[in-house]
């Protein structure tokens, strides 16, 4: 049985990403930090999957700590590296704080696999390294535009990383994932976003349906797309998922043609936030309390992905559409209510 290392393996991808790990025959072990992970997302796993799952509590900005991972486990075969900060706002607002924290854990997580030959690697990417392509759909080959935040630097700096790295190391295979807007939760409802304060526009259209929160704001209406708002590619965590384990197999048995691919992950649909909305009060019968507010700085206009290149070669396809991710979320959202009473 292959093990994999999940750093990040507390969040929200990550989670999830174990989850289909295992039901495909992998074992794992996950690395969080418990900074923005959570405990309950260990629990759920655990329930989902019938059996514990070790995770190390190691900052991995620390080398000593991420090489004790390794030399406890000499028998690794991937990493799947997910642990990074993610928020926009966060990110502009202290953009020292991410370059520190997402560059220092990626070279050191490199460092690792170098020194102890775990040669194939998953590199969580984002569909924010196109900034505002006038491309659109956006495929893996449309050159870059200006980083609309230091996230999303971070993100085109960490593939250039990659990139390099792969260029000096003729064995060493490394997938870069793209991922457009992951929205949702686990069928089961055992997992989903455990964040609080989420940012992302799913979470908050289900907190403030469940009471959570009073109102939610739509920021901008007043951009050159379809209903004034912004344009995104929404796609089920689990699909998201299932691509990881997929990216896994591809390298591992040798289907790859360069020892550097990249992939995007979006369902090929944009979908505006007011349609969002819109999808939202259809699945769960009720009106959403929402007003509109002013642009937000970092925001991209408008970004959906071309995915054939993923379907192609990964043999990968989306499951879950629009109505499913609406559903399953606001079902978490329920069962997160009902553990809070």
């Amino acid at each position: 049985m292959n093990k994999i290392l999940v750093t990040g393996g507390c969040g929200y991808i990550g989670g999830h990403t174990i989850v289909d790990l295992i039901e495909n025959g992998f074992e794992v072990i996950s690395a969080d930090d418990m900074s923005r992970g959570s405990m309950k997302m260990l629990e759920g796993i655990e329930k989902i999957v019938g059996k514990p799952i070790k995770n190390y509590k190691v900052d991995l900005c620390n080398l000593d700590d991420t090489e004790a991972i390794f030399l406890e486990n000499p028998d690794l075969v991937g990493i799947i590296h997910f642990a990074a900060y993610k928020s926009v706002p966060e990110s502009v607002a202290d953009p020292l704080l991410y370059f520190n924290n997402n560059f220092n854990s990626l070279v050191n997580i490199l460092k690792c696999a170098e020194e102890f030959n775990v040669n194939n690697f998953v590199f969580s990417s984002s569909c924010s390294v196109y900034g505002n392509s006038a491309i659109l759909p956006v495929h893996e080959d449309v050159p870059f535009a200006e980083a609309e935040s230091p996230y999303a630097r971070t993100k085109q700096v960490g593939e250039a990383m990659c990139r390099d790295f792969t260029r000096v190391k003729d064995d060493f295979n490394i997938i870069l994932l793209r991922y457009f807007n992951p929205a949702g939760a686990h069928p089961s409802g055992l997992i989903g976003e455990f964040m609080e304060k989420p940012e992302n526009v799913v979470p908050v259209i289900t907190q403030t349906a469940i009471g959570k929160r009073e109102s939610m704001t739509v920021f901008g209406t007043d951009y050159d797309t379809r209903d004034g708002s912004c344009i995104r590619d929404y796609i089920h965590v689990s699909d998201i998922a299932n691509a990881h384990t997929k990216a896994l197999q591809y390298i591992i048995e040798d289907r790859n043609k360069s020892n550097c691919e990249v992939f995007n992950l979006g369902s090929g649909n944009g979908v505006s936030v007011l349609e969002l909305c819109k999808a939202f009060e259809k699945v769960a019968g009720m009106k959403l309390n929402y007003n509109i507010g002013p642009r937000r700085p970092g925001d991209v206009i408008e970004v959906y992905a071309d995915n054939a290149r993923a379907r192609k070669c990964l043999g990968w396809e989306t499951r879950y559409d629009l109505d499913a991710m609406m559903d399953t979320a606001w079902k978490w959202e329920q069962v997160l209510a009902k553990k809070m009473a």
